[in-house]
């Protein structure tokens, strides 16, 4: 019985949970590149003066942020639903052997 849940433990929740870390790791600064691209485009296309290609770069430069971040996102979603998927496993397994006579 324990065997079974420490390879749940091993194969299954740690392994999310490290995949959401990661992903949580790699988020945070991206959301806060994201958030200042985000700012650069906003100034450059308020601009009275800006020019097409200015405009385009900025805006392909915050969609790219937001690319990413979208991409961390899911895995940090993805690594939760491992986790508890692992978890749940460990909650069901039965507690007493079965009696085989």
């Amino acid at each position: 019985m324990k065997s079974r849940i420490l390879i749940l433990l091993l194969l299954v929740v740690l392994p999310g949970f490290l995949a959401s870390a990661v992903c949580a790791y790699y988020l945070v600064p991206e959301w806060a590149a994201l958030t200042a691209s985000y700012q650069n485009y906003r100034l450059v296309s308020e601009s009275p003066n800006a020019a097409e290609k200015k405009i385009l770069i900025a805006k392909t430069a915050q969609e790219i942020h937001r690319i990413n971040c979208f991409a961390e996102g899911v895995g940090l979603l993805l690594g939760g639903i491992i986790v508890s998927i692992g978890i749940q496993g460990i909650c069901i397994l039965p507690q007493k052997p079965l009696d085989r006579t």
